[in-house]
C-alpha cells in the first residue's frame, strides 16, 4: 500500500505540474490584457507600464512561469490582481460552500442515477425500463442553467417550498443540488444498468438464486456489489468537476463557491485566481481518483493494489 501510494502521489504531482504548465501557457497567450483591467480605461500608458513591470508581466514566460512555480512550491497561490487578497485566502473562504454543495450533489446523483439503473437493468426490455432510459437521456442532455431556472421556478416561485437563492441553510441546497444531481444520475443510471445486466449473467448469480435466495439478497447482496464498481471511479471524477466545474449552477442560485471565483476571475482576466482554482480542481480530481482506488479493494477483494 505504502509503495503503491507513493507512486500514485508522484504521478499526482506530474500531473499537477502539467496542468500548471498548460493553464499558464494558455494565460500568456490571452488577448485580453490584466493590466489593462487593473489600471483602468483612463490609466496613461506610463501607469499601465509601471503596474505591468510591479506585477513582473514584463518578463518573458519562463521568468514568469519559474516564479510562479517557485512560489507555488511553498504554498503561496499568488496575490489577486483585482480583489488584492491572496489567492489562497479566497479560495478557503469559498471552499466551505463548495465542499457542501458538492457532497449535496453525489448524494443526489447516486441516490436518483443508482436506483434508476438498478430498477431499469432488472425490468430490462420493459416499458419500465424504456422509460427510465428516456428520463436518464434527458436528464443527461438537458442543459444545468434550464433545469436550475426550471425548478427555481416551480419550487421556489410558484410553490414557494424553497428560496430562490442564497446560502447557509439545509433548504438553500436543496435546488442546486438536485441540478447538478439531474445531470449525474442521467449517466450513473445509464452505467448501473449496462453493469447490471452484465453481473446478472455471471454464473454465482445463478448459483445464488439455485440455493433459493431471496431476489433482494441476489441483489443487494450478490450483484450490487460488483455492478457498483465503475460507479466509485465516476465518483472520483465528479468530486474535482463538482469542485470548480459548477460555475453555472453557482450563478443561476447565487451560491458563493469555487465556481462563482472563477467566473468573476475570468471576466476580470484575474489570473492568479484562475490559475489557483484550476490547480484545486485538478488537485480535487486526482485525489478523488486515488481515493476512488483505494475503496475498490474494499468493496471487492479480487483487485489488488499495484
Amino acid at each position: 500500500m505504502i509503495a503503491y501510494l507513493t507512486r500514485r502521489l508522484i504521478q499526482a504531482a506530474l500531473i499537477l505540474l502539467g496542468v500548471s504548465l498548460i493553464t499558464f501557457a494558455l494565460l500568456y497567450l490571452l488577448p485580453a490584457d490584466p493590466v489593462r483591467q487593473i489600471a483602468g480605461r483612463s490609466a496613461t500608458p506610463q501607469t499601465v507600464e509601471s503596474i505591468r513591470q510591479q506585477l513582473g508581466l514584463d518578463q518573458p514566460f519562463a521568468v514568469q512561469y519559474w516564479r510562479y512555480l517557485t512560489n507555488l512550491v511553498s504554498g503561496d497561490l499568488g496575490r489577486s490582481y483585482i480583489q488584492r487578497s491572496e489567492v489562497s485566502e479566497l479560495i478557503v473562504a469559498r471552499l466551505p460552500a463548495s465542499l457542501l454543495l458538492m457532497v449535496g450533489a453525489i448524494v443526489c446523483e447516486l441516490v436518483i442515477g443508482l436506483s434508476m439503473g438498478l430498477v431499469a437493468a432488472v425490468r430490462r426490455g420493459s416499458a419500465t425500463d424504456q422509460a427510465l432510459m428516456v428520463g436518464s437521456f434527458i436528464g443527461v442532455s438537458a442543459p444545468q442553467f434550464v433545469v436550475g431556472l426550471l425548478l427555481l421556478y416551480v419550487f421556489a416561485v410558484k410553490l414557494g417550498w424553497f428560496p430562490i437563492g442564497g446560502y447557509g441553510t439545509f433548504s438553500h441546497m436543496v435546488l442546486p443540488s438536485l441540478t447538478l444531481g439531474i445531470l449525474g444520475a442521467g449517466w450513473y443510471s445509464r452505467m448501473m444498468r449496462s453493469s447490471m445486466i452484465d453481473v446478472l449473467r455471471q454464473d454465482y448469480i445463478r448459483t445464488a438464486r439455485a440455493k433459493g435466495l431471496a431476489q433482494r439478497a441476489v441483489l443487494f447482496g450478490h450483484a450490487l456489489p460488483n455492478a457498483i464498481l465503475p460507479v466509485v471511479a465516476m465518483i472520483g471524477i465528479d468530486i474535482g468537476l463538482f469542485m470548480g466545474g459548477i460555475v453555472v449552477v453557482e450563478s443561476v442560485f447565487g451560491w458563493p463557491g469555487i465556481g462563482q471565483l472563477a467566473w468573476q476571475a475570468i471576466q476580470r482576466v484575474d489570473i492568479p485566481i484562475i490559475m489557483g482554482v484550476t490547480l484545486v480542481s485538478a488537485c480535487a480530481i486526482v485525489l478523488g481518483n486515488l481515493l476512488a482506488d483505494i475503496v475498490a479493494p474494499f468493496i471487492d477483494p479480487r483487485i489488488k493494489l499495484r
